[in-house]
Formats: structure tokens, sequence, C-alpha cells
């Protein structure tokens, strides 16, 4: 009978410590009990200071416009000719790798480039606004810049030098800025549609940058087919020059006709790598801030904190006890 009733009966060691575990956290949770003044206290601080933070920010609006890869920029010169070329490599018995690139994936990038966004910025004089801008008044419609990094009466930038970086902000800065905080460009993989998006303070001028980054971009782009096919059809007349070779020159005036007809989009349409489907217009509503999760999150912080601070408190309390 003793036998058949031990696996029922606990160690004297481990009943010890289940009872010492009961223990434990019963005086965990009268120590909260206690300590719940400071716990309320700490999360009401947090909370008013969260509430006060989410005042002070200043509303931003986010415009947009849906974009559609156009159809005649599938293919850019250079990965173009060497498609046409394959024909004429096989007469030769040379293999060529690669395929077809995407020239809307490029564009993407090059929106995304450092280059093209301190173009940008050159371009539009958009480094006030960028780097000194702290809110817009709707009042007057004007942005209110800050006082203590720019200085709108003399044009002269007053912050303070910091490293390699002086007073005037340079174009890494306004890159990491723009890029951060402000624009932004998806893709749905459904419809295969763009989404190019500025977020700033001021709804006109989100509106106008959305604008002027894709008629750019469709500049830029163009600009590289258009001097990418030159130099193709230069290089191609070169070849003719050598070659007496029926075959060859056959071929070589077809790759000749098909990079003239590139060339020819190129210099015609506006919209060489985007179709604008949907226009980007001024946003009457705030992206952000989002001051009810910040008064949200303020509030938890604050109540974890004060139970982290009880805690705390509990157990130095607990091994100063076991010590004496």
């Amino acid at each position: 009978m003793s036998q058949n009733n031990y696996p029922n009966q606990l160690p004297p060691q481990f009943a010890q410590q289940s009872h010492d575990d009961e223990i434990d956290l019963k005086e965990l949770f009268i120590a909260l009990w206690k300590g719940k003044w400071i716990i309320v206290a700490t999360t009401f601080v947090f909370a008013v200071g969260a509430v006060l933070f989410a005042i002070s920010q200043p509303n931003t609006y986010k415009a947009d416009t849906l974009l559609a890869p156009a159809e005649s920029s599938g293919q850019g010169g250079l990965a173009k000719m060497a498609g046409q070329l394959g024909g004429l490599a096989a007469l030769a018995g040379v293999s060529l790798g690669g395929g077809e690139s995407s020239q809307t994936d490029l564009a993407v990038q090059v929106m995304k480039s450092r280059q093209f966004v301190d173009h940008f910025i050159q371009k539009h004089d958009l480094l006030v606004p960028i780097m000194a801008a702290k809110e817009w008044d709707a009042n007057t419609n004007t942005l209110v810049l800050d006082d203590e990094a720019y200085d709108a009466s003399t044009g002269e930038w007053l912050r303070e030098p910091k490293g390699l970086r002086g007073s005037e902000p340079s174009a890494q800065e306004a890159y990491e800025v723009f890029i951060k905080n402000m624009f932004s460009v998806s893709q749905d993989k459904e419809s295969g549609l763009y989404t190019v998006s500025i977020e700033f303070f001021s709804p006109l001028l989100a509106q106008q940058w959305t604008t002027w980054l894709v008629e750019d971009i469709n500049k830029v782009m163009r600009e590289r087919v258009i001097a990418e096919s030159t130099q193709n059809l230069d290089y191609l007349a070169e070849q003719l020059n050598k070659t007496s070779v029926a075959e060859m020159q056959s071929a070589f005036y077809q790759i000749v006709e098909e990079q003239t007809k590139s060339l020819m989009l190129a210099e015609v349409q506006e919209e060489f790598i985007f179709k604008v489907v949907d226009p980007a217009v001024v946003p009457e509503l705030k992206a952000g801030p989002k001051r009810a999760l910040i008064c949200v999150l303020g509030t938890l912080l604050g109540g974890m904190l004060g139970v982290a601070i009880v805690l705390v408190r509990f157990a130095f309390r607990k091994e100063q006890d076991n010590g004496d």
C-alpha cells in the first residue's frame, strides 16, 4: 500500500519550494498594492507628458499620385540593343546572356538615389523648406521656419557646426531627411501600379513636390534613353562602315531601325516611364501625428515604469531583510 501511495506524494524539498513560491507571489501582490500610488503618479506624469508632446507636434499632410508603367519603357537603349544583337551574335557563334530589365524598377531606384534627390532639391530650391521648416501656418498659407536654424531676412544658416557638417546643411543631410521623413514609393504587386508620396507640413507643397517628382523622373529617364540610343546609333554606323558582309549589314540595319524608333519615342513622349493614373491633389486631412496613439503609448509606458520601480524596491528590501 505504501508503494502505491508513493507517486502521489511530493518530496519535502519540492513541497517547500512550492510553498515559498506561493508566499513570494502573495508578497509581490502586496508590494504592488502598497506601491500603487507610485504607479498611479508615474502613469499620470507620463500621460500628461504624452498629451503635451502630442499637442506640440505640428500636423503633416500626405499627397500621393498613382502611376502606371509606360508600355514603351519596357527596355532601355542598352538592354534593347543587347537583345537585338542576340541574333547577330548567333551568326558568329557567340552567345549573349542577360534578360530584359525593367525600366520602371530602375526608375524607382533612381528616384531614391542621392544624385537624383540632390539634383531635385537644387533644381526646385527646396533646401530651406526641407531643413528649416517646423510647421505650416494655415491662415497665411506660409511655412514657419525655425529662427534658430535659419534667418529668413538675411538668408543665413544659424546652426552650430557639428563635426564635418557646417552651419549650412549638406546635400547628404538633406537627402537623409527627405528620404526618411518625406518621400516614399511603393508598388501594388497585384496591379503593378506605383504610388509616389510626399508627406510635409504644407499640403500645397506636398502636392507640388509629388507632381515635380514624377515630371523629373520621366525627364531624367528620357534623357538617359536618348543618350544611350544616340551612342548606340553612332556605334552601329561605325560598324556598318567596317563590314562588307551582306548578312551582317542587314542585321545592323534592322538594329539601327529599332534604335531609331526608341530614340523617336523617347523624344516625343513626356510620360516616358510613368503614366499618371491619378494625379496628386492637395490633401485636406492630416496624415500625422497620431496623437491618440502617442497618448496611449505614453500612458502604458508610464504604467510599466511605475510597476518596475515598485518591483525593484521590493527586491532590494527583500535582499536587505534576508541579509539581516
